[in-house]
């Protein structure tokens, strides 16, 4: 009887993905797609930039995961009474997440922060690095403005679309 898909060494498996990323970092590629038989896995990394395609369709570019702050309930007051007081996030914008991965706030341990409250920031501005399966992708902006807040803290593990920076457009 033959086998239908050869199982003489396992091409998916930890190492060999982190043999491919360490490829991928020695020649400046930003994907790598391999298949053997019915079994495929395509690795990306590097920042959001312009719109992807997928099946013939674009998706959304960067700018989708900066975010207008939700609006406050109508009649609601943090003072429970009087005149109802202004919102500090009522103009705000968020810089979200467009990955799952570790938030670092700086290139390196000993480096000074991409950026701090109070810092105006483009859309080309890289304001952190989210690692990966040990690939760091530089996240931009998306978007202008000046930083009113950083929402997470070093090595904290963030998910697609968790709110990372408060802006004050």
């Amino acid at each position: 009887m033959s086998d239908p898909e050869p199982q003489s060494e396992p091409v998916f498996d930890v190492d060999r993905v982190r043999q491919l990323v360490d490829l991928m970092k020695q020649h400046d590629l930003s994907e790598i797609s391999l298949q053997n038989g019915n079994r495929r896995i395509r690795l990306r990394r590097g920042p959001l930039q312009g719109p992807t395609f997928v099946a013939g369709a674009p998706a959304a570019a960067p700018m989708a995961y900066a975010a207008p702050a939700p609006a406050p309930a109508a009649g609601s007051s943090p003072s429970g009474g009087g005149a109802p007081q202004a919102d500090p996030n009522a103009n705000a914008v968020f810089i979200k997440s467009p990955m799952v991965g570790t938030f670092y706030s700086k290139p390196n341990p000993k480096a000074k922060s991409y950026v701090q409250p109070g810092d105006r920031v483009t859309p080309e501005t890289i304001v952190c690095q989210i690692e990966a399966m040990k690939t760091f992708s530089e996240i931009p902006a998306g978007v202008s403005g000046t930083i009113a807040a950083m929402l997470v803290r070093d090595e904290e593990p963030v998910d697609v679309d968790k709110p990372l920076f408060r802006l004050d457009p």
